[in-house]
């Protein structure tokens, strides 16, 4: 009787795809469809990015032709400040000159703002104007003490009636509150109508950014204020939004050779591999 140990492969099953071929089938079908909506849902994540950096660079690009605008227009006198919020957004960017009184004791440090990268505090300080009515002007930034960051310098504020340039700006930008509030010089955010019952006066909805100049060098304040758009030019917007849209493309060139080019492509046989004859069997065990 003889046995017979043949290695050859068995011939394939009725139904069976041959090796190599793509495969087929419900499964096959189904598995695409999720892989496809995958990829789409990432692809269209990615160009939601993508769009919002172009709409934020056209958002820089019309800020900017704002500013030159209005910088361009002759400066406004103090009594022409705008009382209500409509009016002084219309105002933004305005020079002005102003005419009044410092209140040095309702000075306020906002705290955590920076300026040429480092950290420190905005000052922020509330002036009376010649009708009793006020307006917070942004004085200028401080560099934080790092052995005591709440400490506040003592700053030189002229008494009497002063005279300043600045351009209107709206308030500074809130931050989360981290407890460093009511009541104290040093304080995470300010708010409109609680700071104006705090002093008791009525203050304009605009807020005034000092220009520097010789007359308030004395005073140690730094003011290289930041543009409108942050420090952040719209070179930057436009090149974030090309890599989004190309981590969009990726997903979507991704799924195309997963699904379609990969499984065409041939599976290796023993056929492909040479067989040195001296040897009886070079097939992996």
């Amino acid at each position: 009787m003889t046995n017979d140990y043949s290695t050859e492969p068995a011939p394939p099953s009725a139904g069976s795809s041959p090796p190599g071929a793509p495969r087929s089938g419900a499964g096959s079908t189904r598995s695409r469809i999720v892989w496809f909506v995958v990829a789409l849902a990432c692809a269209s994540l990615t160009a939601r990015f993508g769009v919002w950096q172009l709409s934020r660079a056209h958002t820089k690009l019309a800020n900017e032709a704002l500013v030159r605008e209005r910088s361009a227009l002759p400066p406004m006198a103090g009594a022409g400040l705008a009382g209500d919020a409509a009016t002084a957004e219309q105002q933004w960017q305005r020079h002005i000159a102003l005419t009044g009184e410092w209140i040095p004791a309702r000075t306020v440090f906002l705290m955590n703002r920076t300026m040429a990268e480092r950290p420190g505090s905005y000052v922020m300080a509330p002036l009376r104007l010649p009708d009793g009515s006020g307006v917070i002007v942004q004085r200028g930034w401080v560099a934080r003490d790092d052995a005591d960051p709440l400490k506040v310098p003592a700053l030189a504020t002229p008494a009497g009636p002063v005279q300043l340039h600045g351009h209107v700006a709206p308030w500074p930008s809130h931050w989360i509150d981290i407890g460093h509030g009511a009541g104290g010089p040093v304080r995470q955010n300010l708010e409109l109508a609680a700071f104006g019952a705090e002093t008791g006066l009525a203050l304009r909805p605009a807020t005034v950014v000092e220009d520097a100049n010789a007359g308030n060098a004395a005073d140690g304040l730094r003011r290289d204020w930041p543009s409108g758009n942050g420090g952040v030019g719209v070179t930057t917007n436009y090149g974030y939004a090309v890599q989004w849209f190309a981590m969009s493309i990726a997903f979507l060139g991704l799924w195309v050779w997963l699904q379609f080019v990969r499984p065409r492509r041939p599976v290796p046989s023993d056929s492909d591999f040479p067989v040195d004859p001296r040897v009886d069997d070079q097939r992996p065990r």
